[in-house]
């Protein structure tokens, strides 16, 4: 008899709970630290290097689990009794991961339009630009930020919920333990 899990597999759980700490990390590292430092600081190569690992490893780990999630079997989906609410929750996942790759993706563009991978990595004499607003990717990727920053508010008000309102023990499924 084949039924379903109770809980999701161990490495979604591991990779949720790492990326949610490493996006967590990016966004405040872009929002408060990057944001805030001129580019003529001394100390903005070595955050832009940070900030450009990190981004890289959080779209490498994201492509990881996507793809365990499309390999292994998944919980029933938790509903809150609302089909709206159930559509919402649903849609805000599939936006987590959109937004996520979307911030991967303008982030590595504002790199290669700034020439930032020789300057950054390569040792390159070259100079950062005056401001990387010039670069519509650099643009999008600040918009995709702040959006990416409410999606995730949603997605923890609607594990509060869950856990705390319906009390369906929610967040038992994204844990460790016999499936």
């Amino acid at each position: 008899m084949n039924t379903k899990p109770t809980r999701y597999h161990p490495a979604l759980v591991g990779l949720h709970w790492l990326l949610a700490a490493l996006i967590t990390l990016a966004l405040t590292m872009g929002t408060l630290v990057l944001k805030e430092m001129p580019n003529t600081s001394p100390d903005k190569i070595g955050s832009l290097r940070g900030h450009m690992i990190l981004g890289l490893v959080i779209g490498a780990l994201m492509l990881v689990r996507l793809v365990a999630r499309l390999r292994t079997q998944r919980p029933s989906v938790a509903s809150t009794g609302n089909p709206l609410l159930d559509q919402l929750g649903k849609s805000a996942h599939a936006g987590l991961y959109l937004l996520v790759f979307a911030m991967a993706a303008s982030g590595l563009a504002t790199a290669v339009q700034a020439g930032l991978p020789e300057i950054v990595f390569g040792g390159s004499a070259g100079a950062l630009p005056q401001s990387f607003a010039a670069y519509t990717p650099r643009v999008v990727h600040g918009w995709i930020a702040k959006a990416l920053m409410a999606l995730i508010g949603l997605h923890l008000m609607g594990v509060i919920f869950h856990q705390f309102g319906l009390k369906d023990r929610l967040l038992s499924r994204m844990w460790f333990g016999k499936r």
